[in-house]
Protein backbone atom coordinates (compact mmCIF):
# COMPACT_ATOMS: atom_id res chain seq x y z
CA UNK A 1 0.00 0.00 0.00
CA UNK A 2 3.02 2.47 0.56
CA UNK A 3 4.57 1.58 -2.25
CA UNK A 4 1.03 2.43 -4.03
CA UNK A 5 0.17 5.55 -2.44
CA UNK A 6 3.82 6.97 -3.05
CA UNK A 7 3.67 6.51 -6.66
CA UNK A 8 0.29 7.83 -7.09
CA UNK A 9 1.44 10.92 -4.57
CA UNK A 10 4.61 11.42 -7.28
CA UNK A 11 2.30 10.90 -10.34
CA UNK A 12 0.32 14.15 -8.56
CA UNK A 13 4.42 15.56 -8.26
CA UNK A 14 4.96 15.16 -11.67
CA UNK A 15 1.73 16.53 -13.24
CA UNK A 16 1.74 20.06 -11.36
CA UNK A 17 5.67 20.33 -12.45
CA UNK A 18 4.34 19.68 -15.69
CA UNK A 19 1.92 22.26 -14.94
CA UNK A 20 4.09 24.82 -13.66
CA UNK A 21 6.53 24.61 -16.54
CA UNK A 22 3.79 25.60 -18.93
CA UNK A 23 2.53 28.56 -17.28
CA UNK A 24 4.43 29.25 -14.17
CA UNK A 25 5.40 32.20 -15.19
CA UNK A 26 2.20 33.47 -14.21
CA UNK A 27 2.93 33.09 -10.62
CA UNK A 28 6.03 34.95 -11.00
CA UNK A 29 4.01 37.96 -11.69
CA UNK A 30 2.99 37.44 -8.06
CA UNK A 31 6.15 35.89 -6.62
CA UNK A 32 9.24 37.28 -8.21
CA UNK A 33 11.72 34.63 -6.74
CA UNK A 34 9.85 32.07 -8.18
CA UNK A 35 11.91 33.10 -11.26
CA UNK A 36 14.74 30.94 -10.16
CA UNK A 37 12.83 28.03 -9.82
CA UNK A 38 10.65 28.53 -13.21
CA UNK A 39 13.93 29.26 -15.58
CA UNK A 40 15.36 26.03 -15.10
CA UNK A 41 12.04 24.00 -14.94
CA UNK A 42 11.32 25.29 -17.96
CA UNK A 43 14.71 24.58 -19.50
CA UNK A 44 14.74 20.98 -18.33
CA UNK A 45 10.86 20.70 -19.51
CA UNK A 46 12.02 21.78 -22.79
CA UNK A 47 15.17 19.82 -23.36
CA UNK A 48 13.21 16.68 -22.27
CA UNK A 49 10.82 17.56 -25.63
CA UNK A 50 13.53 18.53 -27.83
CA UNK A 51 15.66 15.22 -27.05
CA UNK A 52 12.69 12.51 -26.47
CA UNK A 53 13.86 12.07 -23.10
CA UNK A 54 12.43 10.75 -20.06
CA UNK A 55 11.87 12.55 -17.12
CA UNK A 56 13.61 10.63 -13.69
CA UNK A 57 10.21 10.73 -12.44
CA UNK A 58 8.60 8.63 -14.21
CA UNK A 59 11.34 5.28 -13.75
CA UNK A 60 10.60 6.30 -10.29
CA UNK A 61 7.04 6.39 -10.22
CA UNK A 62 7.14 2.94 -12.51
CA UNK A 63 9.73 1.42 -9.73
CA UNK A 64 7.47 2.14 -7.08
CA UNK A 65 4.36 0.37 -9.03
CA UNK A 66 6.06 -2.40 -9.22
CA UNK A 67 7.27 -2.38 -5.78
CA UNK A 68 3.43 -2.41 -4.68
CA UNK A 69 2.46 -5.09 -6.92
CA UNK A 70 1.20 -2.85 -9.83
CA UNK A 71 1.78 -2.86 -13.65
CA UNK A 72 4.09 -0.64 -14.77
CA UNK A 73 3.76 0.84 -18.09
CA UNK A 74 6.67 0.92 -20.60
CA UNK A 75 6.50 4.07 -22.31
CA UNK A 76 7.09 7.82 -20.79
CA UNK A 77 4.65 9.88 -18.04
CA UNK A 78 2.99 12.00 -20.94
CA UNK A 79 2.58 9.32 -23.23
CA UNK A 80 0.62 6.98 -20.44
CA UNK A 81 -1.17 9.98 -18.43
CA UNK A 82 -1.40 12.35 -20.83
CA UNK A 83 -0.82 11.88 -24.60
CA UNK A 84 -4.48 10.59 -25.07
CA UNK A 85 -6.06 13.33 -23.59
CA UNK A 86 -3.69 16.13 -25.11
CA UNK A 87 -1.50 15.34 -27.61
CA UNK A 88 -2.98 13.94 -31.11
CA UNK A 89 -2.89 10.59 -32.23
CA UNK A 90 0.26 9.36 -33.41
CA UNK A 91 2.80 11.80 -31.84
CA UNK A 92 5.92 11.68 -33.35
CA UNK A 93 9.41 13.40 -32.94
CA UNK A 94 8.11 17.20 -34.81
CA UNK A 95 5.32 17.12 -32.86
CA UNK A 96 7.24 16.81 -29.19
CA UNK A 97 9.79 19.55 -30.74
CA UNK A 98 6.59 21.75 -31.12
CA UNK A 99 5.52 21.34 -27.76
CA UNK A 100 9.12 21.80 -26.47
CA UNK A 101 8.88 25.01 -28.76
CA UNK A 102 5.15 25.87 -27.36
CA UNK A 103 6.64 25.84 -23.50
CA UNK A 104 9.49 28.42 -24.68
CA UNK A 105 6.84 30.93 -26.47
CA UNK A 106 4.50 30.71 -23.67
CA UNK A 107 6.57 31.29 -21.03
CA UNK A 108 8.91 34.28 -23.19
CA UNK A 109 5.63 35.98 -23.71
CA UNK A 110 5.34 35.88 -19.57
CA UNK A 111 8.27 37.17 -19.20
CA UNK A 112 8.21 39.70 -21.42
CA UNK A 113 4.93 41.07 -20.32
CA UNK A 114 6.67 40.91 -16.02
CA UNK A 115 9.41 42.97 -18.17
CA UNK A 116 6.98 45.55 -19.37
CA UNK A 117 4.55 46.00 -16.05
CA UNK A 118 8.36 46.00 -14.34
CA UNK A 119 9.84 48.86 -16.69
CA UNK A 120 6.45 51.00 -16.55
CA UNK A 121 6.54 50.97 -12.33
CA UNK A 122 10.24 52.17 -12.31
Amino acid sequence: MFYKVTADLLLIVHLFFIIFVMIGGCLVLKWPRLLYLHIPAVIWGSMIEFTGGICPLTPLEQRLRLKGGQPIYMDGFIEHYIESVVYPAGLSKEIQILFGVLVIVINLTIYCRIFILRKKKG
